[in-house]
């Protein structure tokens, strides 16, 4: 039980500390649900926290009846790094690091996070939860779930940022993925 709270807390300092230091700053866009909560948060001004969990809902119903262990472990995952993601934002307002240092640095600490919490079997919640059911039913990496779904929601991102770091987004994206593989890898 230690362990898990540890990786949650640790897991979603290092979420918060990528998205406030390195990816508001530069306007990147990440996946998943994150990825979503950022959209609203360029589009709408809403706090990319809250919209984390609201995002999140459907899939913890899922969760509920998939896998209770799941849904127990993603609800404390959920709420610590969304709190945490809205809790650090005074660290946006700071100025950040040139945008392809921000993607490469912003990329390894959200897939650090996102790993260290895969493997106590936590997560963020919303698709980091999704990938982590995926990877127990058919034995592929969770990060490459999470890297296909990032995929997407980048895609779906274009429609509201700038063209300009959509490309920086994609290298963020990628670092997310080749970061939280490889801690899962290495801890397998």
């Amino acid at each position: 039980m230690i362990k898990k709270i540890v990786s949650i807390i640790i897991g979603s300092s290092l979420i918060a500390i990528g998205i406030n230091t390195f990816i508001l700053p530069n306007h990147l866009l990440d996946g998943g649900i994150i990825g979503l909560g950022l959209i609203a948060k360029y589009a709408f001004g809403l706090k990319p926290g809250l919209t984390i969990i609201l995002l999140s809902i459907p899939l913890y119903v899922i969760a509920f009846f998939y896998n209770r262990t799941y849904f127990i472990n993603g609800v404390h995952g959920l709420l610590i790094s969304s709190f945490f993601i809205d809790l650090f934002h005074p660290l946006s307002l700071t100025e950040s690091a040139p945008i392809l240092i921000s993607s490469l640095t912003g990329g390894l600490l959200i897939g650090s996070g996102v790993g260290i919490m895969l493997i106590s079997e936590t997560s963020t919640g919303g698709t980091d939860l999704l990938a982590l059911i995926l990877s127990k039913i058919t034995s592929i990496n969770a990060g490459i779930y999470i890297f296909t779904i990032d995929c997407i929601i980048l895609f779906f991102g274009w429609l509201f940022i700038p063209e300009v770091t959509i490309i920086y987004s994609s290298i963020l994206v990628i670092m997310i993925g080749i970061t939280t593989s490889t801690i899962i890898k290495i801890s397998s």
